[in-house]
Formats: C-alpha cells, sequence, structure tokens
C-alpha cells in the first residue's frame, strides 16, 4: 500500500539494505530488534551515530552485524536528510519518480515479478550519485514494493484491487 511517512519510509530504507543477500523473513525476524537498535528509525538520531555507536549496534546479536551495513545506514541517514532539506521530504523526492501515483502492474504468476527494473535502475543511480550506500537497484525495486510506489500484487489479490480504487 502507497506510503509517504519520511520516517517509515527511512526504516524500510534501513531493513532493505540490511536485506541485501539475505532472506526477508531473517529480516523481518529481527524487525522489532532493529526499532530498538537504531532508535525507531529516527534519522535525525541515526545520522549522529559514532564510532562508539556503532561499535555497540556490530555486537548487538538481536541484529544483522555487518559493519559495513550499519556504516551505510549511518551514511544514508545524513544522505536523507539531504533530500529532506532539498525537497521538503523524502516522500516528495521518491514519490517524484512515478509522479507521485503508484505504477500498477498486473501479474498473474509470482514468476512474472521482476527483481528491478529500468526505473529502479534510475532511482538507484540517483541514490548512489547523492551519496547513498547499499541501494542497488533490486533493494530499490523491492523499497518500491515494499512502499507501494508499484503494485506487484497478483491481480487475483485483495490488494491489487484496493489500490486499484485509489
Amino acid at each position: 500500500m502507497p506510503l509517504h511517512d519520511d520516517q517509515k519510509l527511512f526504516e524500510f530504507i534501513i531493513l532493505e539494505s540490511f536485506q541485501a543477500g539475505l532472506s526477508w523473513q531473517i529480516v523481518l525476524n529481527k524487525r522489532k530488534n532493529f526499532r530498538r537498535a537504531f532508535d525507531e528509525f529516527n534519522p535525525e538520531i541515526v545520522a549522529r551515530y559514532d564510532d562508539i555507536k556503532m561499535e555497540e549496534l556490530v555486537q548487538d546479536k538481536s541484529i544483522i552485524r555487518n559493519r559495513q551495513k550499519i556504516a551505510a545506514c549511518v551514511n544514508n541517514a545524513k544522505r536523507f536528510l539531504e533530500i529532506q532539506k532539498e525537497f521538503g521530504s523524502f516522500d516528495q523526492y521518491i514519490w517524484g519518480f512515478v509522479d507521485y501515483q503508484p505504477i500498477v502492474n498486473s501479474f498473474t504468476s509470482i514468476k512474472e515479478l521482476p527483481p528491478k527494473t529500468e526505473l529502479s535502475d534510475e532511482i538507484a543511480a540517483d541514490l548512489k550519485k547523492r551519496g547513498f550506500k547499499f541501494v542497488g537497484s533490486t533493494v530499490v525495486y523491492a523499497h518500491m514494493q515494499a512502499t507501494g510506489m508499484v503494485n506487484d500484487h497478483l491481480v487475483y489479490c485483495y490488494r491489487y484491487k484496493e489500490v486499484q480504487k485509489m
């Protein structure tokens, strides 16, 4: 479903960057722990994490303890705040790529779902140009799906029909 809350959009970016190379189930099982560890996904707080805080996160067995991904989250929080300042909100920035309307696909099989698209390539390139880390095209497409920018619900799913009504 379409998501327009900046703090939730930031949460999804963090979770999706941790998911890279892993099962979504692993990340979702640790979501509550990530929320606690990353100060409820408040980008203003995460952007101020220092080496001591990052080391604390590396030692936290309740989350995924990948030092590079943790550092990327701190970096991405800073970049996220820059985008908010430039565009007024991250929502305005990211949804601008889809003209503020979900892209509605009409898939009938999970086999049809793409791992990435030309648009996710474009968004990933722009985020990387702005200094984001761990935001490849596949991660960006997952973000687009999770935040409702793209409706990849199968045509027989009740959510597909809900988004059609919007």
